[in-house]
């Protein structure tokens, strides 16, 4: 997965936790494996199953004193669960906040700019859904789009073009009525500028640093969140 995200992730959770020095930040340790399969090829059934090296590092994490499981990448969401409860690590979803986030909001619909595989697993669908709220979906062509623009930020060549079809895609989503932007994929606030956007655009990576850094400050100076982005 994505290193350039998982550098964003952890800029984001330094930002979020109320600190006052080095020794009140969130302790942390970070295991990044990009050998990991693709988890949106295997979710489309194009691809290796990625979940025995997930589980490798839901493992080393618990075996590094971790608590607290968070995974910035929303795709893997369709895997880690299972894993989390089977090392006995609490998982903070990425999911589970930004879908509060919009219920807290009041929002009724919400537009989705995800990978592939995210959007064919349901997994922020269903969660909207047991929220009432209604998810807005980029066309085939939207989405060959935004999956070009996904690559192009993991292998470090995002151009203009790039950003402008995700602007256009995100203002296509507002236009069928949603009132948020969910940018579902750790990789699209690395290539879209929010303010080409007519509605707003929630970055689910800085709501999960936002609930990381309260879950783990709330269980005392101690308690240490594991950040894994295979």
């Amino acid at each position: 997965m994505g290193p350039a995200a998982t550098a964003d992730f952890y800029g984001k959770l330094v930002e979020e936790t109320p600190a006052t020095g080095d020794q009140s930040h969130v302790p942390v340790v970070i295991w990044a494996d990009p050998r990991v399969p693709d988890r949106s090829l295997s979710l489309l059934g194009l691809g290796e199953d990625p979940t025995p090296q997930l589980q490798r590092g839901v493992r080393a994490l618990k075996r590094a004193g971790c608590e607290v499981l968070v995974v910035p990448c929303n795709t893997a969401h369709a895997f880690v669960p299972r894993l989390a409860d089977e090392a006995g690590l609490e998982l903070v979803s990425i999911v589970e906040v930004t879908a509060d986030a919009l219920a807290s909001a009041g929002v009724t619909t919400a537009g989705l700019l995800a990978t592939s595989g995210t959007l064919h697993s349901g997994l922020y669908a269903d969660a909207l859904r047991e929220r009432d709220i209604a998810a807005v979906k980029p066309s085939d062509g939207e989405q060959r789009q935004v999956s070009a623009a996904i690559a192009a930020v993991k292998s470090g060549t995002v151009t203009a073009g790039h950003r402008t079809a995700l602007a256009e895609v995100a203002r296509s989503l507002a236009e069928r009525g949603a009132e948020r932007v969910v940018a579902a994929c750790t990789e699209i606030v690395l290539a879209l500028d929010s303010r080409r956007v007519p509605v707003p655009v929630l970055d689910p990576a800085r709501l999960l640093a936002r609930k990381v850094a309260a879950v783990s400050l709330a269980g005392g100076s101690t308690r240490i969140a594991g950040a894994t982005r295979p």
